[in-house]
């Protein structure tokens, strides 16, 4: 280890931290996972990274296991950016905006998406496929999980975003990856370096696989689980975009150094259209007659949530930034539901959109009228403020209860499955009879437009029974998931939690493919070694973070 260190910073004089404190900090993300690294570095520019590349690789050849893992927000919530060897952090030097231009922006990989999103509205735009943890999250983590949220329903997640990236590769050299027509995918084939070699066997890979990957493509709105093999190539067309395998990768191919994401003009006006959910069997017909309105978001989180948010209010005010008497007024009938006892079991949020508040209402109206069969307490906002409560309480649903619920620690192991609405009222009730098997409390959250659940189990992981319910409750929930041919993951990926499951989600072919582009695009091991391919449950399972 003091080998590493002393490599680090004298010979390639990249600050490298190794305290205590920073090697903790740096051993956890948003998982239940917990690994130690052995140094942490802050790379200053692109030629930093490259040197740290050829670095690992040199390393690698003298038989020594030296690997380098990036990391920007630390929100990831498998595990993703977690490692024993390296961390390179994004996040406090690549953190510049390059350009903001009419339906674009050019961006380095550790901004933030606030600070982005402030600078893309300056021009009236938005990246629409932000997260939950929209506040801090970076950019260059979405693209590396192929991020969505509450916007995906309409707008499609960050894959559809992606127009250009530089990534820096095995060989320590730094390339662009765009869209090619089928003359400039032979030109880049043709060229007698690491750069012909990847287009030339990524090309074989995918025309040869062509049918096996549209087919092991999963039929359901979003997907972040494996190697999107099937976007590479389009038959027809002849498009080759290999910027469709480095989105959703995970850092495991190779270290994006800039983006340049499409940007999208938002309708102007928003009211939010709030039913209150008592029994969950109802659930999946009351997604498909609010869907026949199309909100442009259909979101959801439950009564423990709601329960946590109204306990820890002042720090909710604090996210809310307004007048304290106000927003005490606002959030006055969900404090008597909680006094009477009349807690809805799921809080649902679908959003209507338009140019005009006029015709945002009107659209509201329209789709409260469409539910009036179910009998349900609804309500539709009347102004900004009102609305805003509401997202807070959803985006932060998660973090809400990861800091305030004592005693139990937030594990999220099946907390992004996704199947198709319309499977719903069959898919749910088997999914309740898995979950029901088990004395665990469990909140559920997420994108009920899209069927995409967050289900959080709340758990002592001190205890030694911890590890068989997560491993046969996985188990359970995901064959269930591949019997409906959904996802294990519609957003968040697979990092240590999922990857031990995606030979059984895709089969053994397909994941050989994926093993093979692994080898393409990183034969020695560099880049983030056991996600996607190469993962290890009993490995995962032995790095729960009990402290």
């Amino acid at each position: 280890m003091e080998n590493l260190l002393g490599d680090l910073k004298n010979k390639l004089k990249i600050e490298t931290k190794n305290s205590r404190e920073i090697l903790d900090s740096y051993s956890r993300d948003a998982s239940l996972f917990k690994i130690k690294p052995q140094a942490v570095v802050f790379p200053k520019n692109t030629e930093d990274i490259k040197n740290l590349v050829r670095f690992a690789r040199e390393a690698k050849s003298r038989g020594e296991n030296v690997s380098l893992t990036a990391r920007s927000g630390g929100t990831d919530m498998t595990g993703g950016p977690l490692t024993e060897s390296v961390v390179v952090d994004m996040a406090k030097h690549f953190g510049r905006i390059k350009e903001v231009g009419s339906d674009f922006a050019t961006t380095e990989p550790g901004v933030f998406y606030r600070d982005f999103d402030k600078a893309t509205r300056t021009r009236g735009l938005i990246l629409p496929s932000y997260t939950a943890s929209r506040e801090i999250c970076t950019v260059g983590g979405m693209i590396a999980n192929n991020s969505g949220g509450e916007k995906t329903l309409t707008y499609g997640k960050t894959e559809d975003y992606v127009e250009e990236l530089k990534v820096v590769l095995q060989d320590g050299n730094e390339y662009v990856f765009k869209p090619l027509s089928p003359e400039a995918l032979e030109d880049k084939k043709k060229q007698d370096d690491f750069e012909g070699e990847i287009y030339r066997r990524t090309f074989e890979l995918v025309k040869n696989n062509y049918d096996i990957l549209q087919s092991a493509k999963p039929s359901v709105s979003k997907n972040s689980s494996g190697y999107f093999l099937w976007n590479v190539w389009n038959k027809d067309t002849g498009r080759f975009d290999l910027t469709k395998l480095f989105v959703g990768s995970q850092g495991t191919l190779g270290i994006v150094t800039e983006a340049r994401l499409k940007l999208i003009k938002p309708k102007t006006h928003s009211r939010l259209l709030v039913i209150f959910l008592k029994d969950l069997h109802k659930l999946a017909d009351l997604i498909g007659e609010v869907l026949k309105s199309k909100p442009e978001s259909f979101e959801s989180y439950d009564d423990h949530t709601l329960r946590v948010a109204v306990r820890v209010f002042p720090d909710l005010i604090k996210k809310l930034k307004g007048n304290f008497f106000k927003l005490l007024w606002n959030f006055l009938p969900e404090f008597w539901m909680v006094l009477t006892g009349g807690m809805p079991k799921l809080i649902l949020i679908a959003e209507f959109t338009a140019d005009t508040d006029k015709e945002a209402y009107e659209k509201c109206v329209s789709a409260k009228m469409g539910i009036e069969k179910f009998n349900l307490p609804t309500k539709v906002t009347k102004t900004s403020e009102e609305s805003e409560k509401y997202w807070v309480i959803r985006r932060e649903s998660f973090n809400l209860l990861r800091k305030n619920v004592h005693g139990l620690h937030t594990a999220p192991f099946i907390d992004d499955i996704i199947v198709k609405p319309s499977q719903l009222p069959e898919f749910l009730p088997k999914l309740y009879n898995i979950l029901d098997q088990y004395k665990i409390i469990y909140t559920i959250a997420g994108h009920v437009g899209d069927a995409n659940f967050h289900i959080i189990p709340l758990m002592d992981l001190h205890k030694t029974e911890s590890r068989k319910i997560i491993t046969e409750l996985s188990e359970k929930v995901y064959d269930l998931v591949f019997q409906f041919k959904g996802s294990i993951s519609g957003e968040h990926n697979d990092g240590l939690i999922r990857s031990p499951f995606l030979e059984k989600m895709y089969g053994p072919e397909v994941y050989k493919l994926f093993e093979e582009t692994k080898k393409i695009f990183d034969p020695d091991n560099i880049f983030n070694p056991g996600k996607k391919v190469g993962a290890s449950l009993d490995y995962s399972l032995n790095h729960l973070d009990v402290s």
